[in-house]
């Protein structure tokens, strides 16, 4: 039981920056149980982990955005954060976020997140 909405994408040139938002029921953040995450799809794939972060702030990062993006949160927003920086076209894709019950494995496995939003387009041209 969650409503997750996404917010902050649209079209950069690569290099350049975005900041998603993911705005959720305060008892995503507050209860200290959940895990959230961000995931993306381009056209033709199949929907891939790109950072995740648990209950108690730790993260996993996907190997190709290791270095460039940040996932965080704020609890007293109940908001969470995709900073994404040095944008590269295959980066592309809609972008959701998600949440499940706390556990500790497959972190960036979409089938474990039980709760997403609608996603957020963000295009990276060349």
């Amino acid at each position: 039981q969650a409503q997750l909405v996404e917010s902050g994408g649209g079209s950069v040139q690569a290099g350049g920056s975005l900041r998603l938002s993911c705005a959720a029921p305060g008892y995503i953040y507050s209860s200290s149980v959940y895990d959230m995450a961000w995931f993306r799809q381009a056209p033709g794939e199949e929907r891939e982990g790109v950072a995740a972060i648990d209950s108690d702030g730790s993260t996993t990062y996907a190997d190709s955005v290791k270095g460039r993006f940040t996932i965080s949160k704020d609890n007293a927003e109940n908001t969470l954060y995709l900073q994404m920086d040095n944008l590269k076209p295959e980066d592309t894709g809609m972008y959701y976020c998600a949440a499940r019950w706390m556990r500790r494995d497959y972190d960036l496995q979409a089938w474990a997140y039980p709760y997403w939003g609608q996603g957020t387009q963000v295009t990276v041209s060349s």
